[in-house]
């Protein structure tokens, strides 16, 4: 399975993939660490996301989204683009999973992953996007433990 995590910041969303097989899991290259929407209120703007997303991830053969979830009013609340940017992702045709925060939090304290984030092939602005992901494969195992 292979799982593509994602963390919403203002206009760019900031991409991990992660692939399982059997008991390990991979960080697999990926051309893109990062999409971004130049102008949300441009109809075509929301459109080339959605079309360099989709291309994405067909060329990676990613068979699920994790999205971290953001709040929808109050301090903490997530922007415009980034709730258009959401709906773009989840009209990709792959099943998306919005976690909490909250939720990342639990997994990863519970069940860390067994490396070092720093030996990973990723940059620091992706932790976000792969904690997400191996957030949603965490909760996969223990679904089929119960």
């Amino acid at each position: 399975m292979r799982v593509c995590g994602i963390e919403l910041k203002g206009g760019e969303a900031i991409i991990s993939l992660l692939s399982y097989e059997g008991d390990t899991f991979n960080v697999p290259e990926c051309r893109s660490r990062s999409l971004t929407v130049s102008n949300s209120a441009k109809t075509e703007s929301i459109k080339e996301f959605h079309f360099a997303f989709a291309k994405l991830m067909e060329d990676y053969k990613v068979d699920e989204v994790a999205l971290i979830e953001r709040e929808q009013k109050g301090k903490l609340a997530g922007s415009a683009t980034s709730f258009k940017m959401e709906a773009a992702i989840q009209l990709c045709g792959l099943p998306v999973h919005l976690i909490s925060p909250v939720t990342m939090k639990e997994q990863l304290k519970r069940n860390p992953p067994m490396v070092d984030f720093d030996g990973l092939d990723l940059k620091r602005f992706q932790k976000s996007a792969f904690e997400v992901a191996y957030t949603l494969h965490n909760q996969r195992i223990f679904a089929k433990d119960e």
